[in-house]
């Protein structure tokens, strides 16, 4: 009866519900950061920015939901730059090895968050492994491996659960990039609506019958490009911030509830000094005790060890309870299209004026036209604000949620060669025709980049005619056929990506359309950037089939999310309209014009499959394209320590004798090695200790909290020697103490052997 009572305490605690469950869930996290050092980001295709640290990293999340005898629906939420047709295609493949055919395309989505600070080369398909000097097998492997691996723990975790729903607006944390295109869509239908962005986030809330919440998933659309085209630190972005923030409130709070009051024993056990845990008499005294502690504990020189204690265990880890699942809370793109997390508006450098609102430049120059963030200089801040905004409101629908998902889990899907797909579309005066996609085609667009990343050279958005000198080095590489030309008008081709071949495909021309239902959610999975409009007439679209045709399963409280970027890449989706303009969206829209039209037919098809119960052909299968991968990416050949320095071996250490308060950063470098001869997967480069007595020391940040940044440098391009510098911003809610900083890394011996090493800074107070 105790623990019955105490259960219902908590659930109502945390703003839950207590019902009988209708389903099984699981949920599952691993890590899949990638390569920290020399390898390029995906995202602003800008040649100049790879690897060199880390800000935090990147995971793989994953709920099940599973009807107790029947179907099963898997979504993964991938703190990375979009899903990767190969990378699905690999995962499908294990998963099918390891339990059958209970797991396959049809119910399995792996979607991207679209944070633009994550490693490429994961992907098959020449136009995205240009920058990245073709295929990264490491950046490919762990995010495979990590997928796997958080399908994995939520498949073992499932148990009866049940889930609930809420949704609410956000105001702060998105505006529109291409308000001029947004504008062409018709005024009758834009007045339907109250913002040129949708500002709506969809939360759902996971409850396990034994252990109440374990976990949220939420859909809202807003880019992962706070972090700018100059950042080198691997970085979840401000949904990988907000992720972080919620799964650590969570614990928090769920510690505190378990704790009761602050018993010395139960804080010393969570890393906190008994001494601090109460009202401290005289803080002279207990400041000159910290300081002598802190002097006997001089920087350690660098040292050997062996793989499994050179991997220090995870701060997060080592707080789990081993037989309680992890709270698992994932921030998911949508129809993300047009949508910047830049909220101040977009400004030219030269000037700080307004950049021109019909092409973004200024004057004429698309190349200092830039959005700015809330933390505007600070790209830092500016991701913590719009993480943090997303997290406040997820808290809010998390702690409100109340109504609860019932009813059949259900899926379809299918693959369409989207590069000559026949569509029906109304005409303006009443009445259809037939019209078609085109392969695919990026137009002169596309190479002004966008507010958020301005691309280079005379580029403009905008363009619908092009200009002679950049057609001639577009066809050294392929011109277009008459045919293309006229399918794609009014867009203007740069590069003609469907038709080119050499070594392999530049392009997808076959993509996956899924529907993933439970209860009254329908997520739909895209495998692109939809701009708002075009997610809003697809969202209708696919709501009016189920409502219309549901025969009573479906009413006015289904809920359609969309679910970009989901499965593999194929760039963006614009309405007919906002193609005419061809700003960079329009510009990137590969199929054509009807490239929405397309999409709409394909998922109503599937809404009605959905509906009937009936399978709809599988089409075509879209290639495998591991065995042609190339890659140019030069191997890590060997690292070095200039004469008498060791690896791990403090250069700059923290000024002796020295106190920190809050606030105040606290840098240490230290000797290293290239962070890619080992991903420290699930470990740390960098590690905050605290001192706990006189002997032990206790983890308390590593190099996945938001405050601890590991930056990775060569002191010349081609040098075997390189550093790692930590920088640990002191939080708020430090606790006063004695503390170090230590670096874990791996070194590459001439003849290819790895080696770990450890490092540790002089011990230094924060008072």
């Amino acid at each position: 009866m105790f623990f019955l009572a105490f259960l219902v305490c908590m659930l109502l605690d945390f703003g839950g519900t207590v019902s009988a469950s209708t389903y099984l869930i699981g949920l599952g996290s691993y890590d899949i950061t990638g390569p920290a050092a020399d390898v390029n980001m995906m995202g602003y295709a800008n040649t100049e920015q790879t690897t060199s640290g880390l800000h935090f990293r990147l995971r793989a999340r994953t709920f099940i939901v599973a009807e107790p005898q029947g179907n099963r629906v898997v979504f993964v939420n991938l703190d990375a730059c979009m899903g990767s047709q190969l990378v699905t295609l690999k995962v499908l493949e294990r998963l099918k090895s390891r339990y059958g055919d209970l797991y396959g395309e049809h119910n399995v989505a792996i979607s991207g968050t679209h944070t633009h600070a994550g490693p490429g080369g994961y992907l098959q398909y020449v136009t995205y492994l240009v920058t990245s000097l073709g295929f990264v097998r490491q950046s490919f492997d762990v995010i495979v491996d990590g997928i796997e691996k958080s399908i994995i723990e939520a498949h073992d975790n499932l148990r009866p659960g049940s889930i609930f729903l809420n949704k609410g607006e956000l105001l702060d944390a998105g505006v529109n990039r291409s308000p001029s295109a947004y504008l062409n869509n018709p005024a009758s239908e834009r007045s339907k609506y109250k913002y040129d962005v949708d500002k709506e986030m969809t939360l759902l809330k996971f409850v396990d019958d034994e252990w109440g919440p374990i976990g949220t998933f939420s859909w809202f659309a807003t880019h992962g490009t706070s972090m700018s085209r100059t950042n080198s630190l691997i970085s979840g972005d401000n949904k990988g911030a907000a992720a972080r923030f919620m799964e650590d409130w969570y614990k928090k709070k769920a510690s505190e509830n378990e704790l009761g009051s602050s018993n010395p024993e139960e804080t010393e056990a969570l890393g906190i000094p008994r001494r601090v845990s109460n009202v401290i008499p005289d803080l002279q005294e207990y400041r000159k005790e910290l300081m002598e502690l802190a002097s006997s504990f001089q920087s350690s020189p660098g040292k050997p060890t062996t793989k499994t204690s050179s991997i220090a265990r995870r701060v997060r880890s080592a707080l789990r309870q081993a037989d309680k699942p992890q709270f698992v809370s994932a921030f998911c793109q949508s129809n993300v299209g047009d949508v910047s997390p830049n909220v101040l508006g977009a400004f030219c450098l030269d000037t700080g004026t307004p950049c021109d609102f019909n092409h973004s430049t200024c004057n004429g120059k698309n190349e200092l036209c830039y959005g700015r963030g809330p933390g505007y200089p600070d790209e830092f801040e500016s991701t913590r604000i719009i993480g943090e905004r997303q997290f406040r409101k997820a808290v809010e629908l998390f702690n409100t949620a109340s109504q609860q998902i019932k009813g059949k889990v259900r899926y379809q899907h299918e693959y369409v060669d989207f590069s000559n797909l026949e569509v029906t579309v109304s005409k303006a005066g009443g009445g259809s025709e037939k019209v078609k996609t085109c392969p695919a085609a990026m137009g002169f667009a596309f190479a002004a980049g966008t507010t958020d990343g301005p691309g280079a050279f005379d580029f403009q958005q905008g363009d619908d005619s092009g200009n002679d000198f950049w057609r001639l080095v577009r066809n050294f590489l392929k011109a277009p056929g008459e045919e293309q030309v006229k399918c794609q008008h009014p867009k203007p081709i740069l590069l003609d990506t469907g038709e080119m071949k050499k070594p392999y495909d530049w392009a997808p021309s076959v993509l996956p359309v899924q529907i993933l239902r439970v209860g009254q959610l329908v997520i739909l999975s895209v495998p692109g950037e939809f701009t708002t409009m075009a997610g809003r007439r697809l969202r209708e679209a696919v709501k009016m089939v189920l409502t219309s045709a549901g025969k009573g399963e479906f009413n006015s409280n289904v809920q359609v999310v969309i679910a970009g970027l989901t499965n593999t890449y194929s760039q963006y989706v614009t309405t007919f309209e906002e193609y005419q303009v061809q700003r960079y969206e329009g510009a990137s829209t590969l199929y054509g014009p009807h490239t929405l039209d397309a999409y709409i037919q394909e998922f109503r098809k599937l809404a009605m499959a959905l509906i009937s119960g009936q399978a709809v052909e599988a089409g075509p299968q879209p290639p495998d394209l591991l065995d042609k991968q190339i890659s140019l990416l030069p191997p890590v050949i060997v690292d070095a320590t200039p004469l008498g320095v060791n690896f791990g071996d403090v250069k700059v250490d923290v000024p002796s004798n020295s106190t920190f308060k809050r606030g105040d950063m606290v840098t240490v470098t230290f000797g290293s090695a290239c962070p890619r001869n080992d991903l420290m997967t699930e470990g740390t480069y960098a590690l905050v200790e605290i001192l706990q007595g006189k002997e032990e020391w206790i983890s308390k940040y590593d190099d996945d909290d938001f405050c601890l940044r590991f930056k990775w440098s060569r002191p010349a391009k081609l040098s075997p020697t390189s550093y790692a510098t930590m920088e640990w911003r002191i939080p708020a809610d430090a606790v006063p103490g004695v503390y170090r900083i230590r670096h874990f890394g791996a070194s590459k011996g001439l003849f290819g052997s790895i080696h770990h090493f450890t490092g540790s800074s002089s011990a230094f107070v924060v008072a």
